[in-house]
């Protein structure tokens, strides 16, 4: 798994010691507000996410990267590729800690994983699957250059489709 440096951010892959920032995350109301069915995550399910967050990397060669703040050296959210069975396409998607929103570590993660998707992996097109409620990553998928294309319902939940396609990138400076 590829390590990925950006100015105030590194993306690696999850380690044992995550699982106390990881579950504490998992476990926050606002953050797990608009993901999947909006219930937040034992300590237990924290790891076993974690544990499906790793095998993703074995059975895809991409998945989500833990974000960890160089300043600090501390474990602040997830942002990656996601593409399980079943899932309507290739999703660069993106969770922080509450704590750390508001300082444009989801965009600057983000514009990251987008980039590996677009020039390694060679993807035509990313999609995000967003919560209409959820204006923050709202916000965060229009300043990477995608557009709202659909409203679908997956697994009982209403969801907005953007994409994302190489040519829509905004490699405009992070705004922080």
């Amino acid at each position: 798994m590829e390590i990925l440096e950006t100015e105030r951010l590194l993306l690696r892959q999850f380690c044992v010691a995550d699982i106390d920032a990881y579950a504490a995350m998992l476990a926050d109301p606002k953050v797990v507000a608009y993901v999947g069915s909006g219930e937040t995550l034992s300590r237990a399910q924290a790891w076993k996410n974690m544990a499906m967050v790793m095998g993703h990397w074995t059975l895809r060669g991409y998945g989500l990267w833990a974000v960890e703040e160089k300043k600090t050296q501390t474990l602040i959210g997830r942002v990656g590729l996601y593409y399980p069975e079943g899932w309507p396409g290739l999703e660069v998607g993106w969770m922080l800690a509450r704590s750390h929103w508001g300082y444009g570590y989801a965009l600057e993660s983000a514009k990251a994983a987008v980039e590996v998707a677009f020039n390694q992996l060679q993807c035509p097109k990313l999609i995000s699957l967003i919560h209409p409620e959820n204006v923050r990553s709202q916000r965060v998928a229009q300043r990477l250059g995608s557009q709202k294309a659909a409203a679908l319902t997956l697994n009982g939940v209403p969801i907005w489709q953007y994409e994302l396609y190489p040519s829509r990138v905004d490699h405009s400076e992070d705004r922080h």
